[in-house]
């Protein structure tokens, strides 16, 4: 199909898809069965909630499963982008690299001017913005401070050999508040950054349908990634010529 009578670009493909699909849903059921057990003091809200998961075992057993499924999807894709990338697959260009640039800084302080009024330009952005290589890049802190403390609180027994004797009084203290703490920051962060920017906005509400097609228009891409469209239309057009 010719790019003049083109009307979508496929961003995303099956496997990203997929990833993307498990993460949010694991990432669904830990806050769900993860809740309750932060808050225990409000006691008519977690007998409630958590009897909606079986009761506090039930409700453990799913939280534990949720999150090792989670790491091994963070780990697959971890490994799928290794294997893009040698093989060729996924090239490191500016315009459409998902690695924080210089430009992004400078996008972020122009698109505030431009917010403010101070600017009538705004920023021109490739395949990620600065919005998105934040929200990206959020998941790789969220796994190492979640998911590393979940692991140890999952696996108490085996996770003790790792810590000095002297830190016994007061390690476990630590990494539970680590836990419960990012947990509820990577809710809310989600909950307010990422719907919003991704399914809530006035010309995507009430979703965006590209986590499950993988595809967005056109227009839209002109719109949000213009210098992605440079590249993919206007300057292969002109190599063709």
């Amino acid at each position: 199909m010719s790019n003049e009578v083109r009307k979508e670009y496929q961003r995303f493909n099956l496997i990203e898809r997929i990833q993307h699909v498990i993460l949010f849903t694991t990432f669904l059921l830990l806050a769900f069965t993860g809740l309750a057990l932060k808050y225990p003091e409000v006691e008519h809200y977690s007998k409630w909630w958590i009897g909606i998961w079986g009761g506090p075992e039930t409700a453990g057993i799913i939280h534990r499963i949720a999150g090792i499924t989670m790491l091994l999807d963070f780990t697959w894709h971890v490994l799928y982008l290794g294997y893009s990338l040698t093989t060729g697959r996924m090239k490191v260009r500016k315009d459409t690299t998902i690695i924080p640039l210089p430009k992004d800084v400078f996008d972020l302080i122009k698109n505030m001017l431009y917010f403010f009024g101070l600017s009538k330009e705004k920023p021109q952005f490739g395949r990620y913005s600065y919005i998105h290589k934040f929200d990206y890049w959020a998941v790789f802190w969220g796994m190492g401070i979640i998911g590393l403390s979940g692991l140890f609180l999952a696996f108490p027994v085996h996770a003790s050999y790792l810590f000095p004797v002297w830190t016994v009084n007061w390690i476990w203290e630590v990494i539970s508040v680590m836990h419960s703490d990012e947990a509820l920051l990577a809710i809310v962060f989600i909950l307010f950054w990422h719907f919003y920017n991704e399914h809530l906005k006035w010309d995507k509400f009430p979703m965006s349908m590209t986590w499950i097609t993988g595809r967005i228009s056109i227009e839209q891409m002109k719109h949000e990634h213009p210098l992605e469209y440079k590249l993919e239309f206007e300057d292969k057009k002109g190599e063709d010529k």
